[in-house]
C-alpha cells in the first residue's frame, strides 16, 4: 500500500509545477514531454493503472470458484482487492496528469466512485463474522469463540465469567428499527459505543479491588484487546441479519459501476493504441 501510495504522491510533488499550469502553458513546460498523460512517465502510470485494474477483477472470481483456493483465503484477497481499490485513483491521476475531461473523464469519476462503494463493501464485510480464511462464521461458531474470549478475560483478570459476560452483555444496545438507513445507523453507533465501551471497562478494571493486588497495564491492555473483540462479535451476530442485506444490496449496487467503469477504461485504451498514442509502438 504505501508503495502503491508513494510512487505517484512523489512524482505529483516532483510535478506539481507542471499539473498547476493551465492546459494552454503545459506543451512549453520542461517537464511535458515526461509526465503527460502519453510520454514515459504519464503512460507507465497509465499500464500500471490497467494492470492493477484488471487485476482486481480476479477477485470475484476468486469468490465464485472454490477450487482457486490454492491462490490465497478470501481474506486476504479481499484485503489486497481493498488496497489496490484505494490506490487506482491517484495512480491514473498521474497518468491523466490531473486533468479528466472526455472519455479518460468518465473512466476516472467512474472509478472514484468505484472505489468509495468499495470503502462501504470492505466496511460492511468487515461488520460479518468470518474465519481467518475469510469464510464467514455460523451462528454457534461465533458464539463459541464469544465464550472463549470470556474465559480468556476472566482468568486473565482472576474474575468470574458470569461477572465479565453480564459486563460485557450490557454495552451492547438494542438492535435497530426495520429499514436499511437504520441498520447502517446502528452499524456506525455500535462502533462509538464499543470504543466508550472499552474506556469504561479500563477504568473499571484498573480500580483497586479488595483483597487483589493491582493489575499491571500490560494485563489491562490485553484483557481490553480481547473485550473489544468480544463486544464486536457480541454487535456483528445481533447485527447479522441486517448486515448481510445491506451486503447484498451493496453488491448489486456497486457491480453496474464497476463494469461502467471497466468499459470506459477498455475504450480508452483502445482508443490510444489505435491512434498511436503510444511510446510502445
Amino acid at each position: 500500500m504505501l508503495v502503491l501510495l508513494a510512487l505517484p504522491l512523489g512524482v505529483t510533488a516532483w510535478g506539481v509545477a507542471y499539473y498547476l499550469d493551465p492546459p494552454s502553458q503545459r506543451v512549453r513546460a520542461p517537464l511535458h514531454a515526461l509526465l503527460r498523460p502519453s510520454g514515459p512517465v504519464g503512460q507507465s502510470f497509465g499500464i500500471l493503472g490497467l494492470a492493477l485494474f484488471l487485476f482486481m477483477w480476479l477477485y470475484p472470481l476468486r469468490r465464485k470458484f472454490r477450487w482457486l483456493a490454492w491462490t490465497g483465503t478470501l481474506g486476504d484477497w479481499m484485503r489486497i482487492h481493498a488496497v489496490i481499490g484505494l490506490a487506482l485513483p491517484i495512480l491514473v491521476a498521474v497518468h491523466a496528469a490531473w486533468r479528466f475531461s472526455g472519455l479518460i473523464g468518465l473512466g476516472y469519476w467512474s472509478m472514484i466512485l468505484v472505489s468509495l462503494s468499495g470503502m462501504v463493501g470492505r466496511y460492511l464485510y468487515g461488520r460479518i463474522p468470518r474465519s481467518r480464511s475469510g469464510l464467514e462464521c455460523s451462528i454457534d461458531e461465533t458464539g463459541n469463540q464469544r465464550k472463549a474470549l470470556i474465559t480468556e478475560i476472566a482468568a486473565t483478570l482472576d474474575l468470574d465469567p458470569v461477572s465479565v459476560t453480564r459486563t460485557l452483555e450490557a454495552t451492547l444496545e438494542p438492535p435497530p428499527g426495520r429499514g436499511m438507513a437504520g441498520a447502517l445507523r446502528r452499524l456506525l453507533l455500535d462502533d462509538l459505543h464499543r470504543w466508550l465501551a472499552v474506556r469504561r471497562l479500563r477504568r473499571t478494571w484498573s480500580a483497586p479491588r479488595a483483597g487483589h493486588a493491582r493489575i499491571g497495564h500490560a494485563t489491562i491492555t490485553h484483557a481490553l484487546k480481547l473485550a473489544r473483540r468480544e463486544i464486536a462479535l457480541g454487535q456483528q451476530l445481533r447485527m447479522l441479519d441486517a448486515t448481510q442485506r445491506l451486503f447484498r444490496f451493496w453488491h448489486v449496487a456497486h457491480r453496474p459501476v464497476a463494469i461502467t467503469a471497466l468499459l470506459a477504461v477498455l475504450v480508452h485504451v483502445a482508443v490510444v493504441v489505435a491512434m498511436g498514442q503510444t511510446w510502445l509502438r
